[in-house]
């Protein structure tokens, strides 16, 4: 590990707490994992930091008027979408240089920040309650209110649209906040405070954000009886251990977990098309994504055909730091989970799957002491092998053989995620009907990872609970409450 210019290693991280910046714990390093230079320094106090924001949420929801003013509400998260509009560039820069995305990556993710918060501004204002008269001189309501201080645990593989997927709702429906992030995206957590809290209208409390490098306070905010949702995004693992912490309190859960993303190509498939896509949906975030096209399946009659061509386009992917424009894929998080994936790639062939382009840690030459891995393509004939069965998070891909319609749908399901799916195919009666058939939240027809505002998203079986997008995504923060009255009926 070296030492950067002082400009640079300088960048001092903070917790974002009641509208306050804290700096108190100890102080950890952040780096750059193309290069592992120290790029700036955080403190590391999860448990304190989860205290003292579980005490502001819960003094804001009580005290402040957040979770009775909808006009307000919708207000603040214009605001919030203005603010990341303007400091789009400096939010580009610092996802690069500590998450390792290329530029352009790293654009893609901040440029679907403000639509989101936007559409949440707008449900915000959307009052879902009702009226009825459900027997002769009685009238019934329904009112729709907030669940009281939302937990938003993120992680760091796509830390900040991540956050606001789950932040926007919580905030539309009048919950307050806190969001945890992981150590390893400090830098980039704190300068997203810095852009909160120039909305001007956001009362203190309303929003709070700390980071840990361990699971102390995650833990505390799942324990704690003041916050009675939490919204997760990670591993199925995890997801799971929470789920059963919170149970004690009867805790909701809006989780998005584990993927194993199938990617299904007929003989019809257009190939032109396909093999672009298919290559972006291994490499885009360096694999280290839930929607990650991992699972190659292909009819017998273009096996080869795009098997070779697979492997050609993995080949000539330029793997490279994000400052080099020229760069297709960045580094991995750090050195940890290149030799975590090396060693799933090392047991999937002494388990029989056979290399067709092996990819790999980059150990030699100007890139050795990144995190860097090249893209990896391996055939399995087993479809019971852990790296078809378990997330890789990282750029491995495996391809198998199909024979029919039904022989490719029970493969993509013989697993226990079921987040997204892919099917390319030009029969659109057959798109349709593999479509149903899948066991997945998103299915993709001639394409990959189309994620919008207005839709929801969210997993099958073991991939997650609740949905994010769309109106649903308000689901996970609204308790309904009924009142009923009885005036009677006018003399008739």
């Amino acid at each position: 590990m070296t030492m950067v210019p002082d400009s640079a290693a300088s960048r001092k991280a903070f917790n974002w707490i009641d509208g306050s910046q804290r700096r108190e714990g100890l102080s950890k390093v952040s780096i750059d994992p193309a290069t592992y230079d120290v790029i700036g320094h955080y403190p590391d106090q999860g448990l304190e930091a989860a205290r003292s924001a579980v005490t502001a949420a819960s003094k804001a929801f009580r005290e402040t008027m957040w979770a009775h003013d909808h006009e307000l509400r919708a207000r603040v998260l214009e605001q919030l979408a203005r603010a990341f509009e303007r400091n789009r560039d400096k939010l580009i820069e610092i996802l690069s240089l500590e998450n390792g995305k290329v530029k352009g990556e790293a654009a893609f993710e901040l440029d679907m920040v403000p639509s989101k918060l936007r559409y949440s501004a707008a449900t915000a204002l959307v009052e879902g309650g009702r009226a009825m008269t459900p027997k002769p001189g009685s009238i019934s309501l329904i009112l729709r209110q907030p669940m009281g201080v939302a937990a938003v645990i993120a992680p760091w593989n796509s830390p900040v649209i991540l956050t606001i997927r789950s932040l926007a709702p919580a905030l539309a429906a009048g919950c307050t906040t806190i969001i945890k992030l992981p150590g390893q995206v400090a830098q980039t957590a704190s300068v997203m405070a810095e852009v909160m809290a120039e909305a001007e209208d956001l009362p203190n409390g309303v929003i709070n954000l700390f980071f840990e490098s361990g699971p102390e306070g995650s833990a505390y905010l799942v324990d704690s009886p003041e916050v009675p949702v939490v919204s997760f995004t990670g591993s199925t693992r995890t997801g799971r251990a929470i789920s059963s912490t919170g149970a004690r309190y009867l805790k909701r859960f809006g989780m998005e977990l584990g993927g194993k993303t199938p990617m299904i190509v007929f003989d019809d498939a257009d190939l032109d098309a396909a093999l672009p896509i298919l290559e972006k949906a291994l490499t885009v975030f360096g694999g280290q994504f839930c929607m990650t096209g991992s699972r190659l399946l292909v009819q017998d009659g273009k096996y080869e055909a795009v098997r070779d061509g697979v492997a050609e386009r993995l080949r000539n992917v330029k793997v490279g730091p994000a400052a080099d424009p020229s760069s297709d894929m960045g580094p991995l998080i750090d050195r940890a989970n290149v030799e975590r994936v090396d060693r799933v790639v090392e047991v999937a062939i002494a388990a029989g799957a056979k290399v067709v382009e092996r990819g790999g840690p980059i150990k030699v030459g100007s890139l050795a002491n990144g995190a860097f891995f090249r893209p990896a393509l391996l055939e399995v004939s087993d479809n019971s092998l852990t790296i078809i069965q378990e997330e890789t998070f990282g750029p491995v891909l495996t391809i198998q053989r199909f024979s029919d319609e039904a022989d490719a749908i029970q493969l993509a399901n013989d697993n226990e995620y079921g987040l997204s799916a892919s099917v390319w195919t030009r029969d659109v009666d057959r798109s349709l009907r593999v479509a149903q058939a899948l066991e997945a939240g998103s299915v993709w027809i001639n394409d990959w990872a189309k994620v919008y505002d207005s839709t929801e998203e969210g997993g099958f079986k073991q991939s997650g609970l609740g949905r994010l997008n769309g109106l649903a995504a308000l689901e996970d923060f609204i308790e309904r409450k009924h009142i009923a009255l009885r005036p009677g009926l006018t003399q008739r």
